[in-house]
């Protein structure tokens, strides 16, 4: 399965453009996260807000672009979306307030918006669906792999050239990014031919997105999956976004703690990804539900040994980031596999249009809930309730396995 999805052209080259802007995505974030909270030292509600400010464009926009991606041709949304993002990185790197800082970080997430519905759209057009959970299991590969390599490379470089050249690193990545989207094939798979594409380039966006919508609804794993994972979703930015105040918590935290939590975090991600490409016959939710409770372990783990001032942060930190990003994969890849699975080629930049709406309004709310709590009662507290909440998540996941199970 995967040798022959390895001699598929278009596959390969959208996974190395995935790979490329990647890297260059974490080189940043991590230069950024690190600049606020540490140097900065910026309050927990303006660390939020850096996370707030990437997701609140796929809320807003993500419908909307989910449609466009049906619509429109994908490649070159894609294209675009890359292009305009490299330019936007050259305006970050010459922020000096937190305030263009935002505003930067919101125009690139709008960008975003469009390229993931578009991106999704396009693996199902040169994906088939038997080799689908092979497909997602390497993309999520990837992501982990980028995970590591970014925060990484961006310590070596902040450290031996300084943050201005880790953003021109990751504006190249988007320009080669581009490039490779260039080369992708033209061809497609709509299995109901011209006049159904006709027949939707004439419906309105709202009708569009109450077809995408109403689609979910049908199929009852997709529909209560999705309140699953935007509920998980929130529970994990709470804590997520919280994680550079934590450290500063931590009695012998260094600057680089928050990097290596992140490293451990992708390194995880790339073992569950592993294990979901060599073993493709799961049952998607079992595997959501051992995340929900790896996550909920992680966090919980995190609260315990920093108010017990537990030295050798170096060390446990790590692991606890890699037990959550394992955690993470194993609700993630399944979920979307099962989507990508299920969806008809004409409906998929509708269906993950919503599906990304909702994700993503859970990570605009995460991030505002964590800073509040942080600031009210303290960091401690929030990572105690993210902790409790994922846990009761399971529980009610295996209270409704049974009806919902696919």
């Amino acid at each position: 399965m995967i040798k022959r999805l390895l001699k598929n052209k278009g596959f390969v080259k959208l996974m190395l453009a995935q790979m490329i802007s990647s890297i260059g995505d974490w080189l940043s974030l991590v230069a950024v996260v690190t600049l606020a909270g540490l140097k900065w030292n910026a309050s927990p509600l303006e660390v939020s807000m850096l996370f707030l400010c990437l997701a609140a464009p796929m809320a807003l926009f993500g419908p909307i672009a989910g449609i466009a991606a049906d619509r429109f041709n994908r490649k070159t949304l894609m294209v675009l979306s890359d292009m305009f993002r490299a330019g936007l990185i050259l305006l970050l790197a010459n922020a000096h307030t937190i305030w263009i800082v935002y505003i930067c970080l919101f125009a690139i997430g709008s960008f975003s918006s469009v390229f993931i519905p578009a991106k999704n759209g396009q693996l199902k057009q040169i994906v088939s669906d038997h080799e689908m959970k092979s497909a997602m299991s390497i993309s999520s590969i990837i992501d982990s792999c980028t995970k590591v390599l970014g925060p990484l490379l961006s310590g070596i470089f902040v450290a031996a050239f300084g943050t201005k050249p880790v953003f021109y690193i990751d504006s190249l990545t988007f320009v080669i990014s581009a490039i490779l989207l260039l080369l992708l094939p033209t061809t497609v798979r709509s299995p109901l031919g011209k006049n159904h594409v006709e027949k939707n380039i004439k419906t309105s966006f709202r009708t569009d997105f109450s077809i995408g919508f109403s689609y979910m609804k049908t199929n009852k794993f997709l529909f209560i999956g999705m309140v699953f994972l935007g509920t998980s979703l929130l529970l994990i930015q709470l804590a997520d976004s919280q994680l550079i105040v934590l450290i500063r918590e931590l009695p012998d935290a260094s600057p680089d703690l928050f990097g290596y939590l992140v490293t451990g975090s992708g390194i995880g991600m790339f073992f569950s990804g592993l294990l979901l490409t060599k073993k493709t016959d799961y049952s998607s939710l079992p595997l959501m539900i051992i995340g929900f409770l790896g996550l909920g372990a992680s966090f919980g783990s995190m609260a315990l040994f920093t108010f017990l001032n537990t030295h050798l942060s170096i060390v446990w930190m790590p692991i606890l980031g890699f037990l959550a990003g394992f955690s993470a994969n194993l609700i993630f890849v399944p979920y979307y596999a099962s989507v990508q699975i299920e969806t008809p080629v004409y409906m998929t930049g509708r269906v993950f249009g919503v599906i990304h709406s909702i994700a993503t309004t859970a990570t605009i709310l995460g991030p505002l809930l964590g800073g509040w709590l942080s600031t009210v009662f303290g960091v401690l507290p929030a990572f105690i309730i993210s902790s409790s909440l994922l846990i009761l998540l399971a529980f009610t996941g295996i209270l409704t396995k049974s009806k919902i199970e696919k």
